[in-house]
């Protein structure tokens, strides 16, 4: 998330009353998570594991709980704790806006796109042409469409990003800015769950198609031309590169890749990221014929043990 304007490290610190190392006129650009922080970003971090890539990473600024040397040409806010005053630039810099109706009057929408009955158009979505928008769709603020993109009823784009904090008193949960990008000529099943990204865009990428009840979690990049059978479930922070099928049911976990045209077979459970150009199966998902093998072997075994009995 870019700020609207460029900001001194100095006048970030005084909004979030902390410390700060580093000069007071530093130029601060923005804020983001790990995965997508860019030059001139804030990122947070709070627990010792991570300090290493949070300083390492491409973030100008690091906000941290701990007094740490500052890396060359980078500078830090000192904060009890980061993940709270992270969410205190996210709703200072992107505040909760209620709508003013249906479709806000702040909605853009393209030429020839039709726009079905009870459907609503949250703050600052931009839709463009000859789309179609059918009823009881949800499309909350800062929502970007592409052209020639359908979308069917019950479905909701941009949906909080679900990343919660363990506290002793409950779960906090990350507040998210972020937004739902769906570029053009995709196509998006009835009863689909698009969540918007925590600081960045979660997208779809150009001619993809999404079938029934599909959901997308925060920050994650979905190729173009990519196949989604109904009910496969995405965690957040994956990328799906172009040309990928996923058949039903599938679920795929946080923070992984899967290669340009690989194929994931019904009911797959995707714990790690797999190479393009292949197929998979099963739980946890490997190439598709190994798993068979390794299946077929199983259904041995029984036959196995009566023999070893008999000798």
């Amino acid at each position: 998330m870019k700020f609207p304007k460029t900001y001194a490290l100095g006048e970030i610190a005084e909004l979030l009353n902390i410390e700060y190392v580093g000069s007071s006129d530093f130029p601060v650009l923005g804020m983001n998570e790990i995965h997508v922080v860019q030059h001139g970003d804030i990122v947070f971090v709070d627990h010792p594991k991570y300090y290493d890539k949070a300083l390492e990473s491409k973030a100008s600024v690091v906000l941290i709980n701990k007094k740490v040397d500052c890396p060359e040409g980078k500078a830090l806010l000192i904060s009890e704790d980061p993940f709270a005053d992270f969410n205190k630039l996210t709703l200072h810099f992107n505040p909760f806006s209620k709508a003013d109706g249906a479709i806000a009057k702040t909605a853009e929408v393209g030429a020839g796109t039709v726009i079905q009955p009870n459907v609503f158009l949250g703050n600052n979505v931009r839709i463009g042409k000859n789309c179609l928008i059918h009823a009881n769709v949800s499309i909350y603020d800062d929502c970007v469409i592409g052209d020639n993109v359908t979308i069917h009823s019950g479905t909701v784009l941009g949906g909080d990003a679900f990343y919660y904090k363990k506290r002793p008193a409950g779960y906090d949960k990350l507040v998210s800015g972020g937004r739902v990008i769906i570029e053009n000529n995709v196509d998006i099943g009835p009863g689909c769950t698009i969540d918007r990204g925590v600081t960045g865009d979660t997208t779809i990428g150009e001619g993809t198609k999404l079938d029934n009840q599909i959901q997308v979690g925060h920050d994650t990049v979905i190729g173009r031309k990519c196949l989604i059978a109904s009910q496969c479930g995405i965690a957040g922070c994956v990328v799906i590169e172009d040309e990928v099928t996923l058949w039903g049911q599938v679920g795929v976990i946080s923070g992984i890749t899967i290669g340009k045209e690989a194929v994931v077979l019904a009911q797959s459970g995707v714990a790690g990221s797999l190479p393009g150009g292949k197929t998979y199966f099963g739980s946890p998902a490997e190439e598709a014929r190994k798993k068979m093998k390794q299946l077929a072997g199983i259904k041995q075994i029984p036959s196995i043990m009566e023999k070893l009995k008999k000798n």
